[in-house]
């Protein structure tokens, strides 16, 4: 099955549906903005812009209009949009297989060769109730869509008898915005039964159904995932949809349903070698079947097994689960024609919030009963059947006067009852079967039902209340009896929510009665004993933080304390293959609600298998091997002696032993979370942003701070991936002990800022990046930091200490404890205080490990500050090498073995470090010292990249932030004094031009060949530039000066962008796509007055070229030229007249600019004052 072109075609079908529903809304009058009055009117019919309604039509205007009003024009275009979806993906199912009653295909023809439907080519002769002589006159009129239309609501409507969840009675506002044009080519509905698209093979499967439902909301899916804030009751469905992959659908039923039965009925057990992904458990291993005695009912009857997915979605589960007891029902001898009615009636239960998944649900389950007994339609018909699913219904609807109607009373027991079954069901659409339902009396709700049903109200102001009654309470007793019983087995793959994202009424529920597992409903529904028989199973997958993070330690001390876990597979990231990333990390598993002493569970890794395929296999053969390298086999009373209790099925002895042994790392050196700001954006700031010398480095308490010598601050805030040293890139506004934001607040007086920990700025001691998608990594912290809530950070009195503890976090043993703690891509402070840390590393080893760790912190900072983006940057590393070398390939060289040495002594020392620290924790024979070089946290020496890094240093030389006679920042802010710079001049204006032609000889090609040769000599000039060029891509035909020009034009600012992390401090000023005019400038420079030399000194002076250029193209035209020069200067002339109308209108936005005497405050960073010019300055991208 190829979901992508399922989603492609599924999300296109939802647009191509709702603008052919809105169009037909706006053919009678009815658009979001207004109703049309109708011109004419009468009893039998109604005009709307001169088009006639029939009464039906009138009638279906009216409904349409009321439901709008109800919950709006854009909830109606979607409600008509899906239920057609809806309906003709039925249709194309049923055909495709043949379930059709009437045998004629509604959407596609049998006959290759026929455009046409077989609905309309038979349609005088198909098995529905038609008007044959309205049929007769349409063909005759070649009225084919009308035709068409009428054919496929009388085929719904005939199906409305045995499938009426499906396909409900068209009567109403759904015929009247019924989509036209379906027969058009490439219309949906075509591609809907195009082969090419969807071949004929995928629809014989039931499970593209919900495959199609997932992706036909998945436009909607991202468009609220996008939006910030809590999701709306209605939102929920959607973003909460997501199919299980049919592997793991197969695992979660044949290990709890298949378990189930084949444990009270070990006779069966040949059922399980068509079942790939069923675990048996070595019973030698665990004494199984005497532990298992006292749960055993060796007189299960497999009618008695009720199976409940309280999640149901389109029903996917539900449908392999009626597979699997097809297989008990026949293995038991019965009659394979009755079994699927069996199985409907007695097995299947399913609850849902989503009442079109909750369609698709019923409809599944019908069609793979029919794939049993292709007659079942008629049993249908014959006998009927009861589905046990239902899509929760609300009762907010109800008031105290329709619960006295029912109750026949004002007061006593009846209203008190009829009132508490109304109120538990206020808001279920929010809460859906996380709802506790207490257990009701069915038979006084279905009597007094029936009752209301047979006798007409008494009084007029009872009768909406009987009407209300009667529409709504039969499915609410339903509802109810499948909420209050109890299930053999329980199976879902639940919704999944954050808290952040929920309902406030959800949030408060959860709180209530979720306590342990409220972060997420999808931990929740791990709950849900109260659906479950006491020896049940619970089955189901969810995303595994639950097995790990400190919110969870609570369920997980219950679920060690009142479950068994029968087996697991740990699926990690990437088991739902059209979720990429890191995100959704998941598990599934089976739990059975008892806890059984000393019994071991089976628990299969698969989370470093990146692709769904992969991890599919390696269950396989995971259930076929006991002795399989992934599969772990334990009691989980013994792995979760780990303080918090994580679900470490996979620790060796000798590292639990460690664990238990060692003392928690967060009892000598306690994590901190540090500053949370309350907006980042306006107090944090990149570095080089701000003007340097107001950056207050080195402080070493924050006392000092009160002074106000200083704004900024260094702060440690995360960063990419990087151990030892680095990331030092982020300053706060601190200034007078943070003021600004210790009293930052909102409107309401509330403090939106949250100053942790700060006595412990500037203190010396380690940090880490809270959220990474990468391995965990530490970096030492100087003195003269502050921290914030990503760049968490530890500290210890003893300095020795922090670096033994760098050590231990920098080494390969930290990554398989962090991997036991939390494997997530969040490191918050719970998970390392739990890093076992052992005395030894401080008492035997110290002295070893504090060497080593020093050498690679002193290895880590070189590096780093061998880059401009560090704040300690001395000199590009091409001229640190000394002023003998004249060549940059020699000074490449050079750079390229100190870079290479560095990794090299740096791969060493971990190494080193890994061997100290396995053998203090005992798993040398687990854990290998061993690393590969991309191990290594250091930037390898590329020379494409060095040049790029060469040049943007070149600039910086040339602007004055830089210079060959000074180390470090030459200036980054306050007065500019150009005086300073004798070994190279910088550019006295501030303006480098960056053109196509040397129209200037200040250009920025001109000022880097005079760099190169003040830095490296004349005679190496030729050589040098060819280098440069060559690194740059040089094209064939090029010279190297024409490289450099073209590398300025298209990718400097590029480049630029990238090593700024889109901050630029030089910036471009173009205007507009032909590039006429470009030019860069140094911010820290810029004053109110660079606006207007540009245009003068710069602008003015390339109009006029260019003006004297087309004058000498029109000379050569107009001339006695050949006629390939004049052809050459029309052409030429054309691509001049362009830039020359781009440059006459750049020109007047920069003089209403320039006029503006625009000033700039490099406290407010680059986006703030780059936004100041918007219409001048290149895009950020």
């Amino acid at each position: 099955m190829n979901k992508t072109a399922l989603k492609k075609f599924a999300t296109n079908a939802r647009k191509e549906l709702i603008e052919k529903v809105k169009a037909k809304a706006f053919r009678i009058g009815i658009t979001e903005e207004s109703f049309k009055k109708a011109q004419f009117e009468s009893s039998d019919a109604i005009y709307i812009d001169g088009k006639q309604l029939s009464a039906t039509e009138k009638k279906q205007r009216e409904k349409l209009i009321s439901r709008i009003n109800e919950i709006g024009y854009q909830q109606v275009v979607e409600e008509v949009s899906y239920t057609w979806f809806n309906r003709f993906t039925a249709l194309r199912f049923m055909e495709v297989n043949n379930y059709l009653p009437t045998k004629v295909r509604v959407l596609s023809s049998n006959n290759p060769g026929s455009s046409e439907p077989d609905i309309i080519t038979e349609a005088l002769t198909v098995d529905l109730d038609i008007d044959k002589e309205l049929v007769y006159e349409m063909k005759l009129s070649n009225m084919t869509e009308e035709l068409f239309k009428y054919l496929v609501i009388k085929q719904c409507n005939s199906l409305n008898r045995i499938l009426p969840f499906m396909f409900e009675t068209i009567d109403d506002y759904k015929e009247i915005l019924f989509p036209e044009s379906l027969l058009m080519k490439d219309s949906f509905l075509r591609n809907m039964s195009n082969t090419d698209i969807i071949p004929e093979t995928d629809w014989e499967q039931v499970e593209i159904i919900g495959w199609l439902y997932q992706f036909y909301i998945s436009d909607q899916k991202d468009k609220v995932y996008k939006e910030t804030g809590r999701h709306k009751k209605e939102e929920i469905p959607c973003v909460t949809q997501l199919f299980t992959p049919d592997w793991i659908v197969k695992y979660m039923v044949q290990n709890s349903l298949g378990r189930y039965w084949v444990e009270s009925h070990p006779e069966d057990r040949d059922l399980t070698s068509n079942w790939e992904y069923y675990f048996k458990n070595d019973n030698s291993r665990n004494q199984f079947n005497e532990m298992l005695a006292p749960y055993i009912d060796k007189q299960l009857r497999v009618e008695d097994i009720k199976c409940l997915d309280p999640a149901m979605g389109s029903g996917h589960i539900l449908v392999y689960l009626f597979e699997v007891f097809f297989e008990i029902y026949s293995k038991c001898g019965y009659m394979e024609r009755e079994i699927p009615k069996l199985i409907i009636e007695n097995n299947l239960y399913g609850l849902d919030i989503d009442d079109r998944a909750y369609q698709l649900a019923c409809f599944s389950i019908i069609m793979k009963a029919l794939k049993y007994n292709s007659r079942f339609l008629r049993t249908i018909e014959r006998e009927g059947v009861t589905l046990n699913l239902v899509s929760l219904q609300e009762t907010n609807c109800f008031n105290k006067f329709d619960i006295a109607y029912f109750a026949n009373e004002k007061a006593g027991d009846r209203f008190d009852k009829t009132s508490s079954f109304i109120e538990q069901f206020r808001d279920a659409k929010i809460y859906g079967s996380l709802l506790k339902i207490d257990p009701i009396d069915s038979q006084f709700f279905k009597d007094r039902l029936d009752d209301i049903i047979n006798h007409p109200a008494e009084y007029l102001d009872q009768i909406e209340s009987r009407d209300k009654i009667i529409m709504y309470f039969k499915d609410l007793i339903t509802q109810a009896e499948i909420m209050s019983q109890q299930y053999e087995v329980v199976i879902t793959n639940p919704p999944y929510m954050g808290s952040r994202r929920m309902n406030e009424k959800l949030v408060k529920l959860l709180n209530d009665k979720y306590a342990d597992s409220k972060t997420d409903t999808c931990t929740a529904f791990m709950e849900m004993e109260y659906y479950l028989k006491p020896n049940g199973f619970l089955t189901m997958i969810n995303q595994h933080s639950w097995m790990f993070t400190s919110s969870f330690e609570r369920l997980r001390e219950k679920l060690v304390r009142t479950k068994t876990i029968y087996s697991m597979i740990h699926l990690g990231a990437g088991a739902f293959e059209e979720i990429g990333g890191e995100v959704v990390q998941s598990t599934a598993f089976v739990l059975r609600n008892n806890a059984i002493k000393g019994f071991k569970g089976d628990y299969i890794r698969l989370v470093d298998y990146r692709e769904s395929r992969e991890k599919e296999l390696k269950t396989i053969e995971a259930a076929k091997d006991s002795n399989a390298k992934d599969r772990f086999f334990g009691d989980i009373n013994t792995f979760t002696r780990i303080l918090e209790r994580p679900i470490a099925y996979w620790i060796s002895d000798d590292l639990l032993k460690a664990f238990i042994k060692s003392t928690p790392i967060g009892e000598i050196a306690e994590p901190k979370a540090g500053l949370s700001t309350g907006d980042n954006t306006y107090f944090q700031k990149e570095w080089f942003e701000v003007e340097f010398a107001k950056i207050g480095f080195n402080y070493q308490d924050i006392r000092e701070t009160e002074n106000g010598l200083h704004k900024w601050f260094p702060c440690n805030s995360g960063g990419a991936y990087r151990k030892w040293y680095g990331n030092n890139e982020v300053v706060v506004n601190w200034e007078h002990n943070g003021q600004e934001i210790r009293n930052f607040k909102t409107e309401n007086g509330k403090l939106r800022s949250a100053p942790r920990n700060t006595d412990w700025f500037f203190k010396e001691g380690l940090t880490w990046t809270k959220i990474s998608s990468g391995n965990f990594a530490v970096r030492y912290k100087e003195v003269g930091f502050i921290f914030d809530d990503t760049g968490r950070s530890a500290f210890s009195e003893d300095p020795r200490l922090n670096k033994i503890i760098i050590g231990l976090f920098c080494s390969k043993l930290s990554f398989e404890v962090l991997k036991i703690l939390n494997p997530t891509m969040s490191f918050t402070n719970g998970d390392i205080y739990r890093i076992p840390f052992m005395n030894d590393a401080r008492t035997i080893y110290g002295e070893d490990i504090v060497r080593l760790v020093d050498a690679n912190i002193e290895i880590s900072k070189n590096e780093w500050d061998s880059f401009e983006t560090s704040w300690n940057f001395n000199r590009h590393p091409f001229l640190n090498a000394g002023s003998e070398i004249s060549y940059i390939k020699d000074a490449y060289n050079e750079w390229s073995k100190l870079n290479s040495q560095w990794i090299s002594d740096m791969k060493y020392n971990e190494e080193k470090l890994n061997a100290i620290f396995t053998d203090i924790y005992g798993v040398q024979n687990e854990i290998t010292p061993n690393l590969e070089e991309s191990d290594v946290t250091l930037r390898k020496a590329d020379k494409d990249k060095d040049i790029r890094s060469l040049i943007s240093y070149i600039l910086g030389c040339v602007f004055g932030r830089y210079s060959l006679n000074k180390e470090g920042i030459a200036f980054a802010g306050g007065k500019f004094v150009p005086d300073r710079y004798q070994s190279f001049s910088v550019d006295k204006d501030n303006i480098l031009p960056i053109l196509s032609g040397a129209y200037f000889e200040d250009d920025i090609v001109s000022r880097l060949l005079d760099f190169v040769r003040a830095a490296y000599g004349e005679e190496s000039l030729v050589e040098n530039l060819e280098y440069i060029a060559d690194s740059l891509g040089q094209k064939d035909g090029e010279t190297a000066k024409e490289t450099i020009q073209r590398y300025f034009l298209n990718d400097f600012f590029k480049d630029h962008l990238q090593t700024y992390k889109k901050k630029p401090i030089y910036w471009l000023f173009t205007s507009g796509k032909q590039k006429a005019f470009n030019c860069l400038i140094y911010m820290h420079r810029y004053d109110k007055s660079t606006l207007s030399r540009i245009r003068t000194d710069y602008l003015h002076e390339l109009q006029l070229r260019m003006d004297a250029k087309k004058k000498s193209l029109l000379d050569i035209i107009n001339g006695d030229s050949t006629s390939k020069e004049i052809s050459n200067a029309k052409k030429e002339l054309k691509t001049l007249d362009l830039k020359i109308e781009e440059l006459r209108a750049y020109d007047e936005k920069l003089h209403h600019m320039a006029d503006m005497q625009i000033e700039i405050d490099l406290d407010e960073g680059v986006a703030v004052n780059y936004a100041k010019f918007e219409g001048l300055l290149a895009p950020i991208k």
